[in-house]
């Protein structure tokens, strides 16, 4: 891992990740702290990600997003508090999570990934999880972390359904594999904050996976979720030939 800070574990690593260590020993502690993440979107989906990354010991996050929250994301945004409308919400989540763990690294960027500056943004990263609300953002990341070789941990959310997948560039289908158009856009779409947190709370999990080794993520697979009627599902998903991004010879 390229990742922020010394893999090695203190006393006080010992102390605070002791019951996580019994499942992931101090090999998977490691590579956490030596891991590097870059968060795309401090919203619904990034809010948990971001607080189960650095509970778990993550060395360095990066949390990118160029907005400032309002009210009526208070239902879902559970990063970002009723003082903080002033503020990005990349510098709001810092703020918070230095707080939570002074141990690892918080790295704010208030800025809109573009296809100029995606390279700068993500260049020094092992991983990168999808915290967006849209897809011309999460094909750019896409087809920037194929082209890049770097693990894209995937989920999106609507009222009370939710979809997740980690994409592993040369070894599963890509975003555009899976989602070769994007859905008709919504001026405003409905969404119950549970839904953003529980796949929030599966992205976190996934990105520990990835780096950590442990477990089995969801590589050639997109986990469906409904929470209406509690269930989950798995369809196995396949690389496209004709994918744009990650089909035929060059892939």
């Amino acid at each position: 891992m390229k990742g922020g800070i010394s893999g090695v574990l203190t006393t006080r690593d010992l102390i605070r990740y002791d019951r996580q260590l019994l499942i992931i020993g101090k090999a998977g502690q490691k590579k956490l702290k030596r891991a590097s993440v870059a968060i795309v979107g401090i919203g619904g989906l990034g809010s948990p990600v971001a607080f189960y990354l650095a509970g778990a010991g993550v060395g360095r996050l990066i949390l990118i997003d160029p907005e400032r929250p309002e009210l009526s994301n208070l239902n879902r945004q559970i990063m970002h508090w009723e003082g903080d409308f002033s503020l990005p919400k990349a510098q709001s989540a810092a703020e918070k999570l230095r707080k939570f763990n002074s141990d690892i690294i918080i790295e704010p960027k208030s800025v809109k990934i573009t296809k100029e500056n995606v390279s700068e943004i993500l260049g020094e990263v092992d991983v990168v999880v999808d915290g967006l609300d849209n897809y011309e953002t999460r094909y750019l990341i896409n087809e920037y972390c194929v082209e890049n070789g770097k693990p894209f941990v995937h989920a999106a959310v609507r009222g009370l359904v939710g979809q997740a997948t980690t994409i592993l560039p040369k070894k599963s289908p890509c975003l555009r594999c899976i989602i070769p158009e994007p859905p008709k856009p919504e001026r405003k779409f409905p969404i119950l904050g549970a839904t953003a947190g529980t796949l929030g709370c599966i992205e976190a999990m996934e990105t520990i996976k990835v780096i950590t080794g442990f477990g089995r993520p969801l590589i050639g697979r997109l986990l469906i979720v409904d929470l209406e009627d509690m269930t989950f599902n798995l369809i196995e998903v396949k690389k496209r030939p004709d994918c744009p991004v990650c089909g035929g010879p060059h892939s």
